[in-house]
């Protein structure tokens, strides 16, 4: 979720300057030969590619979208992902150059090079599949329980909720027909989020991957591998475990089940935490909504979601709030 430093907002155009060249220049700057070869890979928020190599295998590199993070946290991502892969859990860490740096800087962009992974999509329905992956999610948390980020930001709930909705009223995003429900709709939610929060105060705040969805997950015959740690923060550990969780309150309990079975191998879970997932769903909803709008003048985004931003898309979004407040006022998921 939002973890950009407040009151900043990115250029117009980012990567404006960002040509062929100046990617292949990059990678030259830090050692490498590319081939002319490019790819570039599924991302928004920042750009990547992949890049073939003269003299080894492809890398992916990373140009992280300028004044979102400050160096200090991108480097604190880096050095979580590389120790966690230092106790063989299967992320996908930055590569350290020969002059022991992870962060390379070109042309006032900053990027980081990692190797090639391929993989496809975990198969969710699988419970051995969920069973797999929460053995591995337990590992991260076990790892990242040990100390906490000093540069990366904390979950805060109602800062996400009220800076999310502020910027959608204060930049003329929300229809005027749909202002004051809007208003009200997300000043009730925000309302009964923090009460929710506030009920399991005590619960333990530890690193986490922090985008822990399908996407973020690939799989192969030797199983699952975790990509893209750039929203890794402090929160509760149940954020990296809602995003895999689908259909019906039943379908979700059982899943949360085998997750936690896998999970439970090597860390507890706290069972306070299931009464925050409706809590989190409904922040990523308000979150998104504003994510797109804050990029909106990026060339990239009104190409990728032209839906976004319209009479409907507004509608659908109300209509949406208007569920999770309901959801919220239901029991959590059982634990089987």
């Amino acid at each position: 979720m939002n973890g950009e430093e407040p009151g900043v907002a990115d250029a117009a155009t980012p990567y404006a300057d960002l040509s062929p060249d100046a990617v292949v220049g990059a990678l030259e700057s830090a050692g490498f030969n590319p081939d002319g070869s490019m790819l570039a890979l599924n991302s928004y928020e920042n750009r990547v590619y992949q890049i073939g190599i003269e003299d080894g295998p492809p890398l992916v590199v990373k140009f992280y979208r300028p004044r979102r993070w400050s160096d200090a946290a991108i480097l604190e991502e880096h050095s979580f992902s590389l120790s966690l892969a230092e106790e063989e859990i299967p992320v996908i860490a930055p590569l350290i150059s020969s002059t022991g740096e992870t962060l390379h800087h070109y042309r006032g962009y900053r990027f980081g090079l990692f190797p090639r992974q391929g993989g496809r999509w975990p198969e969710l329905d699988n419970p051995d599949n969920l069973t797999w992956i929460g053995r591995f999610l337990g590992r991260i948390h076990l790892s990242g329980a040990t100390r906490q980020f000093a540069h990366r930001p904390s979950m805060d709930p109602n800062a996400i909720c009220r800076e999310s909705t502020e910027f959608l009223l204060e930049n003329g995003f929300i229809p005027l027909e749909f202002e004051n429900n809007y208003r009200l709709l997300c000043a009730q939610l925000q309302e009964m989020i923090s009460e929710m929060f506030d009920k399991v105060h005590g619960c333990r705040w530890i690193r986490l991957h922090g985008d822990c969805h399908p996407g973020n997950i690939l799989w192969t015959d030797l199983g699952p591998h975790f990509v893209d740690m750039d929203d890794c923060r402090m929160g509760p550990a149940v954020q990296d475990l809602w995003m895999l969780l689908s259909g019906d309150h039943r379908d979700m309990a059982l899943q949360l089940g085998y997750l936690r079975d896998g999970y439970e191998m090597f860390r507890q879970f706290d069972p306070r935490e299931v009464a925050l997932i409706e809590p989190l769903r409904t922040l990523r909803i308000v979150h998104y909504a504003a994510w797109l709008a804050r990029r909106w003048n990026d060339p990239a985004f009104p190409t990728a979601f032209p839906w976004f931003n319209s009479t409907q898309y507004w509608q659908d979004h109300l209509a949406i709030l208007a569920q999770q407040k309901s959801a919220l006022q239901h029991p959590p998921l059982p634990l089987y």
